[in-house]
């Protein structure tokens, strides 16, 4: 079937086989303006379920010596080379229980931040940044607690302590420099607007999920560039996801890596699970986090922010508007917020 932008008229071609898995209203985002395309997938028979006999067998798609290590044994070789990762979690965590420490000082909350020098540096160059309206102001840590209060320094901080990390070519996932951090902060922004809405004592937490929800692809990056042939062979016919490629070549996925990661990274428990089901909540047993952060992800990808290999083929949970209590002027208005959001906020980055 072929779909057209109605903003700027570029034709896509979504195999049939696709359409026959999609059920109802579709949006997805118009890879060349980011223009929200809404089309209705024709009825018709549901597709049918692959054999054994119709899928190729690992061996056909991997044919690398890579493609030996998967499972388990991948994620021990990769968990063993995870020291080489920026120290982003632990600087933030470390801020975390002084901020949640009711007898700590700003200066406390300063001294902590300030033995990295490299995300100080970060932390000023965000806080002057246009969205948080004191550009050329804040000329400290310190200072920055003191106009910005706590609660937005730590939000602040969060965002220094991802912006490298999140901010580098990812070639395994066709996503150019820039591109997952402009996404992560949409997702972050998002889930702290439902949050706010929902259950304001996640407000925080949401936004911190939102922002680091997708650092399983950091880490995975150079093993899917390494097995890139197995993965085109199995998403090119049409029928799978990326995030199925992950689990079938791998045997897991980001999401799944991602949270690992943060319980090795002592991130708490309950985000550490929002980020595992981010993609889809059904497991969660209806964790009201895990649902915010999968909505944020959806509306991130609705606005065409960083989609990815992967954004055209974005499910999102049929019962997530009625858990969130959102409806759809709602969506709609959260689609122009996060955008001004990563504006302002990424300026003169």
């Amino acid at each position: 079937m072929n779909i057209r932008c109605p903003k700027c008229s570029k034709e896509y071609i979504i195999p049939d086989e696709r359409l026959k898995t999609l059920k109802g209203s579709i949006t997805i985002p118009c890879p060349n303006c980011k223009n929200a395309i809404v089309f209705h997938p024709p009825a018709g028979e549901e597709a049918p379920v692959a054999s054994s006999s119709d899928r190729k067998p690992l061996s056909d798609h991997a044919q690398d010596p890579a493609s030996a290590f998967n499972g388990d044994v991948l994620k021990e070789r990769i968990f063993r080379t995870m020291k080489d990762l920026p120290p982003m979690p632990q600087v933030a965590q470390k801020a975390r229980e002084v901020i949640s420490n009711p007898a700590s000082s700003f200066k406390d909350l300063a001294k902590v931040i300030e033995t990295d020098q490299a995300i100080v540096t970060r932390i000023l160059k965000i806080a002057n940044s246009p969205y948080y309206g004191l550009s050329g102001k804040v000329s400290s840590v310190q200072h920055a607690a003191v106009v910005l209060g706590s609660k937005t320094l730590m939000e602040v901080l969060n965002l220094a302590c991802s912006s490298e990390i999140l901010g580098q070519t990812l070639s395994g996932y066709d996503l150019d420099a820039g591109e997952l951090w402009m996404h992560s902060l949409a997702v972050a922004a998002a889930s702290q607007i439902i949050a706010r809405r929902v259950n304001p004592s996640l407000e925080q937490d949401a936004f911190a999920a939102g922002l680091i929800h997708d650092v399983g692809k950091i880490i995975l990056d150079p093993y899917i560039h390494e097995r890139k042939d197995a993965f085109k062979a199995f998403v090119d016919e049409g029928k799978e996801s990326f995030l199925n490629a992950e689990k079938h070549i791998l045997g897991f996925d980001h999401a799944e890596l991602a949270s690992e990661a943060c319980e090795r990274w002592h991130i708490p428990s309950h985000m550490a699970l929002a980020i595992r089901y981010h993609h889809d909540p059904t497991p969660s047993k209806g964790d009201v986090l895990a649902f915010i952060v999968h909505m944020a992800d959806a509306v991130a990808m609705m606005s065409g922010i960083g989609a990815g290999i992967d954004g055209m083929l974005y499910h999102m949970h049929p019962d997530a508007m009625a858990v969130l209590r959102l409806k759809g002027e709602d969506v709609s208005t959260m689609m122009g917020q996060i955008a001004e959001y990563v504006e302002k906020t990424t300026q003169g980055s």
